[in-house]
């Protein structure tokens, strides 16, 4: 079916008001966007930032009578802000379209390093012979497609990983944790504080055929005593920072950790965090504005 979307160009001030006009006349969904493309990569904690200009819009399932919608809300805005001049509102049909086959038919097999391919579990693999890994990130972070996701993956490719213990802090999808295990890893461990993200780390494993025993998923908090011969962790410098005393400490004598999620202005500030862990730094590696960061505790 079609679908009709309100948009306003509005102030930050704005939004959290006509957000609610437009919920209390049905909206499916609201969506705010930057009028500019200024992107806001990592917020403050605890706070929720709006660009200089947003660009509100309101999707609904009802096409009748939107020329009386819009000049309801007019109304009550100008009832509830009177010196403030209503924001002008326009409206477009949106014929119906299969997103998820779309966003599917985008994701093609990827590879990685010399031995990897990401491979959607909706395509064959390209190269049978080769390392696979058959991926479904469901609602979780991570296909192979991000900047970060890919310096870890090219990383791991590159490591000798037979007869080792891996750990994924924040393992999303688990496909760090996952490519790893296919690429000689004898275990891995997964964390993450989303159970979305557990489970579909959970159905990606059971797609590449993995021993339920040689991939353990939980909760950071649960994770238990024990170091390891690698550590990885695509995140955001800021929980990176926050979280250095814990992440660091799982890296094993001689085990090698890897990092990402981190921009280019925010790298200096990573590294201190986990030198001052007592961790070598390598020389940060860059992809598209994103920084990788690797090391190692002396052994």
């Amino acid at each position: 079916m079609a679908w009709l979307q309100l948009k306003a160009h509005i102030a930050p001030e704005q939004a959290e008001r006509l957000e609610e006009l437009l919920l209390a006349e049905g909206a499916s969904a609201i969506t705010l966007m930057d009028a500019h493309d200024d992107p806001v990569f990592e917020p403050d904690r605890g706070s929720t930032p709006l660009w200089r200009e947003t660009v509100l819009t309101g999707l609904y399932d009802d096409l009748s009578a939107v020329e009386a919608m819009i000049e309801r809300v007019q109304r009550a805005w100008a009832a509830e802000l009177p010196e403030e001049p209503a924001p002008t509102i326009e409206y477009e049909l949106l014929a119906d379209r299969d997103w998820e086959r779309e966003w599917m038919d985008g994701f093609e097999p990827l590879r990685m390093g010399e031995r990897l391919w990401i491979v959607p579990s909706w395509h064959a693999a390209p190269e049978p012979d080769a390392v696979n890994l058959v991926l479904d990130p469901g609602l979780a972070f991570g296909t192979g497609t991000h900047p970060t996701t890919a310096l870890c993956l090219n990383w791991l490719d590159a490591q000798a990983l037979e007869q080792t213990q891996v750990l994924d802090y924040g393992c999303g999808s688990g496909i760090l944790a996952i490519a790893a295990l296919k690429l000689g890893a004898d275990t891995a461990v997964g964390v993450d504080i989303d159970p979305q993200a557990l489970q579909a780390s959970r159905d990606n494993a059971e797609r590449n055929a993995l021993d339920e025993t040689r991939l353990i998923l939980d909760y950071p908090e649960r994770l238990g005593q024990g170091e390891y011969a690698v550590v990885v962790a695509n995140i955001l410098a800021g929980p990176l920072i926050e979280l250095a005393a814990q992440i660091a400490g799982r890296v094993a004598p001689g085990g090698q950790l890897a990092l990402s999620g981190i921009l280019e202005a925010q790298a200096e500030s990573v590294l201190d965090a986990y030198r001052d862990q007592g961790l070598i730094m390598d020389e940060p590696r860059e992809k598209e504005g994103w920084m990788l960061l690797t090391g190692r505790r002396p052994a």
